[in-house]
């Protein structure tokens, strides 16, 4: 599968004073692509922080995402970074400007707006729907918007840009005993797959403990018969 990474930028979400809701979101829409969502980086408004990580994940994975920090607010640095991470500069981009100039009637756009449309040399625009601020791909590097609806959005742009694995498939079962009870019956059936995935979530409902236990492959022949024995093993209790 091809992997990707995704960095979270902003003060905001470290602080606690605003709850990430793009990361289950963006991992969801990657694995109906085939694409495994491997690292997560959450970082503050900081170059250092936001080069490093960039430079960090770029290298290791086939794609990375970026999520906050485009806006027009003097905070809002994500840009420069990233046109520092290619070493390139960070310009108004001619058809972003038409797109906002149109949107506006002709109307003088302000500095904060003109800043919105900076976008590193190289760079190839992604819209949403929701704003005619782009976001933008430069290399395996995604820039998107922190806000999830015009993250959402840009997402939809990006079909063309990334190239799709095997879709992975998953089933799940829930036992109603602790995981101590079947850990280690459950450890062999791993063992036994080495192309699926078994994991065990455990919970506590009503005052019963037990566990969900997911399997994920892209194999459905091994997923089948991974099924049968999880099956018959939480038959046993």
């Amino acid at each position: 599968m091809k992997q990707a990474s995704l960095v979270i930028i902003g003060d905001e979400i470290l602080s606690g004073r605003t709850e990430d809701k793009n990361l289950a979101y963006l991992a969801r829409w990657l694995v109906k692509l085939g694409i495994s969502l491997s690292e997560v980086r959450v970082v503050l408004d900081d170059e250092d922080a936001i080069i490093s990580a960039v430079n960090s994940l770029r290298k290791k994975y086939d794609y990375v995402f970026t999520t906050g920090g485009i806006g027009p607010t003097h905070d809002d640095i994500t840009t420069e970074c990233i046109a520092k991470v290619f070493g390139v500069e960070a310009k108004i981009d001619d058809g972003a400007l038409e797109k906002m100039e149109s949107y506006f009637e002709g109307k003088e756009l302000t500095e904060p707006l003109l800043k919105m449309l900076r976008i590193p040399e190289g760079g190839e625009l992604i819209y949403s729907p929701v704003t005619k601020a782009p976001g933008y791909k430069i290399d395996n590097v995604f820039v998107m918007a922190g806000i999830p609806k015009i993250m959402q959005g840009m997402l939809e742009g990006m079909y063309d840009y990334l190239e799709s694995g095997d879709v992975v498939n998953s089933r799940s079962h829930e036992i109603l005993v602790g995981e101590s009870f079947f850990a280690e019956e459950l450890a062999n059936i791993q063992h036994q797959f080495s192309n699926v995935s078994v994991g065990s979530y455990p919970f506590s409902r009503d005052g019963v403990y037990g566990a969900t236990i997911v399997l994920r492959s892209s194999n459905d022949s091994a997923l089948d018969s991974c099924e049968k024995l999880v099956l018959n093993l939480i038959n046993k209790f």
